[in-house]
């Protein structure tokens, strides 16, 4: 039971960023962010806090959101406050365009939320301490 409760906490601990690198991805005109892992299975987006014209967070935001497509199409939505919700039937399936890819071993961050994208999958948290790691084989989140 201890190695299984390390084993998960494992998957939430960054490579410490002095061995990553911070990648910049740029923001659209209205301060949303696109990135894919470089499987191009993986996809999220970053919006701002109060949102776009076309998009308002649930809860005012900023908030992260990523979806994965294979082998089932799933979402994952981290707000400002509180655990990311996983959605494993969001129904609308339009992930992963054509976008800034986030390099294996690479971090990035904007607002409260920080990613790392590794060969195993793509970890992210948010500076109260929720996260989620989402790969191929699993999606959790804390």
């Amino acid at each position: 039971m201890l190695a299984r409760a390390a084993a998960i906490l494992s998957l939430f601990a960054f490579v410490p960023l002095a061995h990553a690198s911070e990648q910049s991805i740029p923001a659209s005109a209205e301060g949303q962010i696109e990135l894919n892992t470089p499987s191009g299975n993986i996809g999220c987006i970053y919006t701002p806090k109060g949102g776009t014209g076309t998009y308002k967070p649930r809860d005012g935001g900023p908030e992260l959101s990523c979806s994965r497509v294979e082998p089932s199409y799933l979402t994952i939505i981290l707000g400002p406050k509180g655990p990311a919700t996983l959605i494993k039937n969001p129904g609308e399936q339009g992930c992963c365009s054509d976008v800034d890819k986030l390099g294996y071993g690479n971090s990035w961050s904007a607002g409260p939320f920080s990613c790392q994208s590794s060969t195993k999958g793509l970890t992210c948290t948010a500076t109260n301490g929720h996260g989620f790691f989402i790969s191929k084989a699993k999606a959790m989140v804390k």
